[in-house]
């Protein structure tokens, strides 16, 4: 019985090792057809309750400080926080605007990756209806469609959201994941060549590549390299070695860059964001702090100089070395996507800081 045991367990992981994609996809990859969604109201984000956060609510999940990080005074800067991917059932190919499973996962979402960016100002995070995580598992026509109907949302939040926000406050947007893909045809269809362009601190364009030669020059923003620069953007997809990025190569294959190109290249944009891009690599002694999340990610604590990191020019990644015990997450290919802001969540915290600091400076 105990051989048999074995051998089943072998061939369990043997099935993970060689079919992780496909059985990823049969587990995501909605059921059913795009069903077209209707508009929202033209005035659907002037009310607090389409808002996951915003500085007007009494509370919101951004303003999380882990312990030990003390509350700052209000800082004049506007964040505009896209989440990524919440949704994780297969009956539709967009989240409902009242699902309890996705919204209750962007509210955790929103707490450990939008909560770095309270250091500089209030965080205005939209409650939008994405598209389903099986979308990017998949090359259906239903795909494209969930994740445009999904950014008609984010394009109305953010004009509610340049409404809305003081009109002389310097503006720092921030996407993992799918927030990322819609942040990057944000910046290239309300930003770029637009004078709200002057505003913009920084764009951290996380969990997603970013093509150096298709899609960085659409957004208007120069690479980030070095720790006081603004008006530029950052990237960065965190993989523990050995890494094997074959999955996430395979999901954003089917989605085009900003300039339409056919072909994606390999050179993507990898920001170090223990310093700012200043160098492609650094030890673990310079990550001020990781937040360690509980297995329910309800229990957090803070560990300083655990996780190193460098970014590997023939991939773009960003290599952490040996797997970091961070909870049940990870995804295939020793893949941290999930914990991209969480790694280093202090330096992101000191970084945005110097960033709207430096802007506020130049003017």
């Amino acid at each position: 019985m105990i051989a048999i045991l074995i051998v089943l367990v072998l061939a369990a992981l043997l099935a993970l090792r060689f079919w992780a994609a496909d059985l990823t996809r049969m587990a995501f990859v909605p059921q059913g057809h795009f069903v077209a969604l209707p508009p929202l109201a033209a005035d659907a984000y002037d009310k607090p309750a389409a808002w996951i956060a915003r500085p007007d609510l009494p509370t919101d999940p951004a303003r999380f400080l882990p312990e030990g990080i003390a509350r700052k005074p209000a800082g004049h800067a506007a964040v505009f926080f896209i989440h990524p991917t919440s949704l994780l059932a297969r009956d539709h190919w967009n989240a409902s605007v009242d699902d309890p499973d996705s919204k209750g996962r962007a509210n955790l979402f929103v707490q450990v990756m939008a909560s770095p960016f309270n250091a500089v100002g209030g965080i205005w995070a939209p409650r939008y209806r994405q598209a389903a995580f099986g979308s990017f598992l998949t090359d259906k026509p239903d795909s494209k469609q969930a994740l445009d109907a999904a950014y008609r949302d984010v394009v109305l939040a953010f004009d509610a959201f340049v409404r809305q926000a003081p009109a002389d406050a310097p503006i720092v947007l921030v996407g993992h994941s799918q927030g990322a893909v819609h942040l990057l045809h944000l910046l290239q269809q309300r930003v770029n060549g637009t004078p709200l362009s002057r505003r913009i601190v920084a764009a951290y364009i996380i969990g997603w590549p970013v093509s150096v030669r298709h899609d960085l020059p659409r957004t208007g923003l120069a690479a980030c390299t070095a720790p006081d620069q603004t008006a530029c953007a950052l990237s960065w997809m965190s993989f523990a070695e050995p890494a094997d990025p074959a999955m996430l190569r395979d999901s954003f294959r089917h989605y085009p860059p900003l300039d339409g190109s056919t072909a994606r290249e390999a050179a993507t944009l990898c920001t170090n964001p223990l310093n700012g891009g200043s160098a492609p690599a650094a030890p673990a002694s310079a990550n001020l702090g990781t937040l360690v999340p509980g297995d329910d990610w309800l229990s957090r604590k803070m560990i300083a100089r655990a996780v190193p990191a460098r970014c590997a020019p023939d991939t773009g990644l960003l290599l952490i070395g040996d797997a970091p015990s961070l909870g049940q997450y990870v995804l295939p290919g020793n893949n941290y996507h999930v914990y991209d802001i969480p790694l280093f969540w202090a330096n992101v915290r000191a970084d945005v800081e110097r960033r709207v600091a430096a802007w506020e400076r130049a003017r």
